[in-house]
């Protein structure tokens, strides 16, 4: 893999370790909720670390990617799931034209509401979540999200999760234009989910 390969991966990986917070424990850290975000808006970045701002906004994802990566390690199969699913996704919209337009569409209008208002706003992220549920979620790869039942019950939990796919949908895309292939990745099944 080349480091702009690892690069996307790490930041999937970020994007799964904040989706696992906000499923558990109804809360991520911030600033990795600002950089992810902030990443679905750079549709032409002048290199792929503008995505994030720089690859130092990508550490928790460069930290869980090695830890799934090390020879002998604990892997965290939910991480690995999420990973693939996002993949899987990705790979379904890059296919369907129509979606991909309605996608970049839907983007703009965002943008255009970041004048008023932070990337971390519950309006935007009801919007980017907006966009998951209604331009991806239809595309049939429904990623299933592990979690306590009570927080995925909630309107505010359920947004910032499907905002988070959508940032992990932006890394696959870049991860597919650097040249990645899916089966870096492999993942298996567990309970308690719930599709988003």
């Amino acid at each position: 893999m080349n480091q702009h390969q690892v690069m996307a991966l790490a930041a999937m990986c970020q994007v799964a370790k904040q989706v696992q917070k906000v499923a558990q424990y109804g809360r991520c850290d911030e600033h990795d909720l600002s950089t992810l975000l902030s990443s679905i808006v750079q549709t032409s970045p002048a290199s792929p670390e503008d995505v994030y701002q720089g690859t130092q906004n990508l550490r928790d994802g460069y930290k869980t990617l090695m830890a799934q990566l090390s020879a002998g390690a604990q892997k965290d199969v939910e991480i690995v799931k999420y990973v693939g699913g996002l993949m899987q996704l990705e790979r379904a919209l890059s296919a369907n034209s129509k979606s991909l337009n309605e996608l970049g569409k839907r983007i703009d209008d965002i943008h255009r509401r970041l004048d008023h208002f932070a990337i971390t706003d519950d309006s935007v992220v009801a919007g980017l979540a907006d966009i998951y549920s209604s331009v991806l979620s239809p595309l049939g790869h429904r990623i299933q999200v592990y979690g306590k039942p009570e927080l995925l019950k909630q309107q505010l939990t359920q947004n910032k999760i499907r905002a988070l796919l959508l940032a992990g949908i932006r890394s696959a895309v870049l991860w597919r234009q650097m040249g990645g292939k899916r089966r870096h990745f492999f993942f298996c099944k567990k309970k308690n989910s719930r599709h988003c």
